[in-house]
């Protein structure tokens, strides 16, 4: 994908995918179809081995029919070192295959400890390799300064959690300050940022999560934040329809854009594919539910 910039790339993969979805790859193992293998016991190396399996097998169910893929860190740190190597190594087959990769392991520390983080995760030649990464920037803003400026320098880009889909993001969320709540005053700080990374189409490097379950909330962030990226988890299997995720999207010459609508379990464990006695069978199922969330969101 030839843009250096983040927000255009963005663009460009939800063009040529038709479709704002993304792939969310979460290898729960309580979940793994048993074709792919026994994951009775952590990390064990037929454990390791599924995942990995499993996760190389979504990454080329994505390719070409989302505009990226969201591994989920956590899934892969909880099969220590080796599955941090696995995680790794899919964010690189991703990257060489010209797939936008959106590492969700809401990292954020204070000084040297970030620069570290941001060395570690943003970026095409970062240990995980990503074209975007999410934060937590409820420390405070500063704490954004290394991770920024690593994105900067790498063309990358960064979604900061601010009105998150989880049932009790309110309990801190929304409390008021000054007659508004709380994600609103974090949106209003990071507009100038995210207004000063603008790229040639006109989409910021620096977005925000919003999730689906909120979208009043989503549509009021737009106002705030209209050239910023919005990273859209809730779809799907969390419970918000079409309609509510793609309420803080834009809209582009073919359809929506202006963010991701992340779907996981919807696509990657339908349950269809749950008792697949084949690759093909699983890879029929997985194609199905890939295409029944493109036409939700509009895809033709």
């Amino acid at each position: 994908m030839p843009a250096d910039h983040f927000g255009d790339r963005l663009t460009i993969a939800i063009r040529s995918a038709g479709t704002p979805l993304c792939m969310g790859i979460d290898p729960h193992l309580s979940m793994m179809p048993a074709l792919f293998g026994d994951v009775s016991e952590t990390a064990s190396p037929s454990t390791l081995r599924a995942i990995e399996d499993f996760a190389m097998a979504c990454l080329e169910m994505a390719r070409g029919r989302v505009a990226a893929i969201k591994p989920q860190a956590a899934f892969f740190e909880a099969q220590g070192p080796d599955g941090m190597h696995i995680l790794a190594r899919l964010g690189r087959a991703a990257v060489d295959a010209g797939v936008l990769v959106i590492m969700d392991a809401k990292r954020n520390d204070i000084g040297s400890t970030n620069a570290a983080y941001a060395d570690a995760w943003i970026g095409h030649d970062a240990a995980f390799p990503s074209d975007a990464l999410t934060v937590n920037a409820y420390l405070g803003l500063d704490t954004l300064d290394p991770l920024l400026a690593r994105a900067d320098r790498q063309g990358a880009g960064l979604f900061v959690l601010t009105r998150t889909s989880n049932a009790g993001a309110g309990d801190l969320q929304d409390l008021e300050i000054d007659g508004k709540p709380l994600f609103q005053h974090l949106a209003a700080g990071l507009a100038p940022l995210a207004a000063a990374r603008q790229g040639e189409f006109g989409l910021s490097s620096l977005g925000i999560v919003a999730g689906a379950t909120w979208p009043e909330e989503a549509q009021a962030l737009r106002q705030t934040l209209p050239d910023a990226p919005f990273l859209v988890p809730g779809f799907g299997a969390q419970g918000a329809g079409a309609a509510q995720a793609l309420a803080g999207l834009t809209t582009g010459p073919n359809g929506p854009e202006g963010g991701l609508v992340n779907s996981t379990r919807g696509l990657i464990f339908p349950t269809t594919a749950a008792d697949s006695n084949s690759f093909s069978d699983w890879r029929a199922a997985v194609n199905d539910a890939i295409e029944a969330s493109r036409a939700a969101l509009g895809a033709g």
